[in-house]
């Protein structure tokens, strides 16, 4: 289901709590919302539609996936950029790092483990930014 895009910073800024396996269709409605907004749009956090809770989808340049409960596990090669949001309006200054390691629970609620660089790298470290509640 295609959900409407909160803005509102108040709701934003909460951290969220961890995901379990029943918000499976929250990670679809992220899929299908992501879809929708694609041409302003690469990744979303449950909260970027009303939910409190640690779950993310992440275009990685070839497919769009759903994200439960991601941790970075390792990064390197900081940098700082200028990132936009859905949910905001304007450009933002971040710090984010060239590579990182994530992992997570998949769509089906395996453990996953990915290594990532560049753009991809950038959207997921955006995402879990969203998840702490870290309003760019």
């Amino acid at each position: 289901m295609i959900r409407p895009i909160v803005k509102d910073v108040m709701i934003l800024s909460r951290k969220s709590l961890p995901a379990t396996k029943q918000d499976i269709p929250i990670g679809k409605d992220l899929l299908d919302t992501l879809a929708a907004n694609d041409s302003a749009c690469v990744g979303m956090a449950a909260n970027m539609i009303g939910v409190h809770k640690r779950i993310i989808v992440v275009n990685t340049g070839v497919v769009n996936i759903v994200m439960f409960n991601p941790v970075i596990e390792s990064r390197s090669g900081r940098y700082e950029t200028k990132e936009g949001c859905l949910s905001l309006s304007g450009l933002r200054s971040a710090v984010r790092y060239q590579s990182i390691s994530v992992s997570y629970m998949d769509i089906n609620w395996n453990k996953q483990k990915l290594k990532l660089t560049g753009w991809p790298a950038q959207i997921v470290q955006h995402e879990i930014d969203h998840c702490d509640g870290i309003v760019i």
